[in-house]
């Protein structure tokens, strides 16, 4: 063969456990995209309502919320509106948990196409992750929409600056439920248990963070260790933002970061090395 001849790909079996190349992800744009588009049609391709379902699951989690929760236990939410309080709670988790749910199952959904043709692996996860954000703003809207509404009413909802880092606590978002669902879809090619223990542990992980309360009523011995968990100053900070509501801190929002990062990187590691062997134990 020539010396001159050059490949436009050079496919190579995988040695180290940090021998990842995050750059295909850019190479691979186009199928990323197509992914997306798979995603929401195969999802409501045979649905009556289709998207709607994006509006109606917050809409009646937050009626359910707000009789439970607000009029039967009479839990606080810091003066603001409890149907307000709990959907602006319901919107900021729902996208994370979206994205943890989709892909924390992609070894197990995906195995069929991993099996035939080689593609950056990473690529099914962050299409879970971009696909997710349709969701998002649609629940955003009808959020904003119940948000204008009560202001039109007169009720003393006070936005804050923090508006404009909305981008920013999405992104978190994204990457949080990313590094875990990634981290979580590696284990569950040895520990199938987790594929029916995570309905559960999402269900978990929403009560141990303020969707339902306040985080003013979390002890205060208790809230350096509480708010470790990333979505707690992702949730303050929406209802900060939009509700003028809320107690969070800059340490609560610097400690968040560092936990989110440390879930991705430690989730990408291992997903890199489990990809090489998955078609073994899948």
């Amino acid at each position: 063969m020539s010396n001159e001849q050059q490949w436009d790909l050079v496919i190579k079996p995988k040695t180290g456990w940090f021998d990842i190349h995050l750059g295909e992800l850019w190479r691979y744009r186009d199928l990323i995209g197509m992914f997306v588009k798979r995603d929401f049609v195969t999802m409501y391709k045979q649905t009556i309502l289709g998207p709607l379902w994006f509006i109606i699951q917050p809409l009646f989690t937050t009626l359910v919320f707000t009789i439970i929760f607000g009029k039967v236990a009479k839990i606080p939410t810091d003066g603001i509106p409890p149907f307000l309080f709990y959907l602006s709670g319901n919107v900021a988790w729902g996208y994370f948990a979206t994205c943890l749910g989709r892909t924390s199952d992609t070894f197990n959904s995906n195995a069929g196409i991993f099996g035939k043709v080689y593609f950056p692996r990473l690529t099914v996860p962050l299409s879970s992750v971009i696909s997710g954000l349709l969701q998002f703003s649609i629940q955003l809207f009808l959020f904003l929409g119940f948000y204008f509404y009560f202001m039109l009413k007169g009720t003393p909802l006070l936005p804050k600056f923090w508006i404009v880092a909305l981008p920013v606590l999405l992104l978190q978002m994204a990457l949080l439920g990313f590094g875990m669902g990634v981290l979580v879809s590696s284990m569950t090619t040895k520990y199938k248990d987790l594929r029916f223990a995570m309905g559960f542990v999402i269900q978990l992980w929403m009560y141990a963070t303020p969707i339902v309360y306040p985080l003013t009523l979390v002890p205060d011995w208790l809230r350096p260790w509480y708010v470790l968990n990333p979505m707690v100053s992702v949730v303050e900070c929406f209802r900060y933002a939009f509700l003028g509501s809320g107690a969070i801190e800059w340490r609560y929002v610097a400690s968040g970061w560092l936990v989110t990062l440390l879930i991705l990187f430690t989730g990408i590691i291992l997903f890199s090395r489990i990809e090489k062997t998955f078609m073994d134990t899948v």
